[in-house]
């Protein structure tokens, strides 16, 4: 089987990675073109980016993605089971990274 020549990066981020994650790829000729999406868990904005790229250079292109869009802590409210009064407990939960699919090729044509 041939290998593909080009790929489709679908990279999950989140919005504020966006800025980091899109200037770096162009760093390396890499274009894309972004999507505004939510998260289903915590509801937050994140930016789901279509990258276009020869398979050469995938390896570039998910290390420069590690780099500009690291995972981090950060603390939710949630209130607490069976207390009298609704009061938040801080949760720390990890955000950030990007999910990333690469998707073979087939045909790719410039109109």
């Amino acid at each position: 089987m041939d290998h593909p020549k080009f790929l489709l990066l679908i990279a999950v981020v989140q919005e504020q990675d966006l800025d980091s994650a899109t200037n770096a790829l162009q760093k390396i000729g890499a274009s894309s073109t972004y999507l505004s999406s939510a998260g289903g868990f915590l509801g937050r904005r994140n930016a789901t980016l279509l990258v276009g790229l020869p398979a050469d250079r995938l390896q570039d292109s998910l290390k420069i993605l590690q780099e500009a869009c690291r995972q981090r802590i950060e603390y939710m409210t949630l209130p607490l089971e069976g207390s009298p009064m609704p009061m938040p407990a801080p949760v720390p939960v990890t955000v950030g990274g990007a999910t990333v699919f690469a998707l073979p090729v087939e045909r790719f044509e410039q109109i």
